[in-house]
This record gives C-alpha cells, sequence and structure tokens, in this order.
C-alpha cells in the first residue's frame, strides 16, 4: 500500500480475537492498527476533525465491508450455480443432437445398404 498511487482495495474482517485481518492473508499488528487510528501527520491529509478513528466506527465500516464482499461472493456464487446450469443444458441438448444425427445416417445408411441388395 503506501505511496506510489496504489488503487488496491483492501478489505477487513475480525478474527477469533477480534484483530483485525486484511482477508488476503496479511496479519495488521495491534501496533498497526493503533497508528491507523491516530491523527494524520501535520503534512498528511486528516480524515475527520478530530484525525482520530473511533473503534465503533472503525468496527462499522469493517461490517459494511464484510457484508459487501459476503454480498459480492454470493452473488458470483450464483452467477457461477447460473452459468453451471447453462453449460449442462447446452451440454445435454448437443448430445441430444449428435444422438439424433447418429441415429439419422444410420438409418440412412441401412437404407442404402437394402437399396444395393435389392439391385
Amino acid at each position: 500500500m503506501g505511496g506510489g498511487g496504489s488503487t488496491r482495495r483492501v478489505t477487513f474482517e475480525a478474527d477469533e480475537n477480534e484483530n483485525i485481518t486484511v482477508v488476503k492473508g496479511v496479519r495488521l499488528s495491534d501496533s498497526v492498527i493503533d497508528r491507523m487510528k491516530e491523527p494524520s501527520s501535520p503534512g498528511g491529509r486528516q480524515h475527520r476533525s478530530s484525525g482520530a478513528v473511533n473503534d465503533e466506527e472503525l468496527k462499522k465500516r469493517i461490517a459494511e465491508e464484510l457484508a459487501l464482499e459476503r454480498a459480492r461472493r454470493d452473488s458470483e456464487a450464483q452467477k457461477r450455480r447460473l452459468f453451471g446450469k447453462l453449460l449442462e443444458r447446452e451440454r445435454i441438448s448437443s448430445n441430444e443432437h449428435l444422438t439424433r444425427a447418429i441415429l439419422r445416417e444410420r438409418a440412412a445408411t441401412e437404407e442404402e445398404r437394402q437399396k444395393a441388395q435389392r439391385f
């Protein structure tokens, strides 16, 4: 994260010890969280007039981010399920068409064989 104009989005969730954990597997220590709660440096920009992050607001933001992330994952899972069902229907339909075509060819071949025997 840091400088360099990074646009990476970080999502947090609370673990069983009420510590903050980055979903992608990077753990933030209590000291890092405390520094995040401290007022910005004089040269830095401040997000609030007090400059500090309230624990309740932080928990609320984390909960909102988690809810959004869960909703996104649920939506993606639903899309994958629907896409899977669509692919399965296409596969079944293709197999049916192929089976019919094979049967027509066999019938035509048998008909040609019988004509050839008659002559």
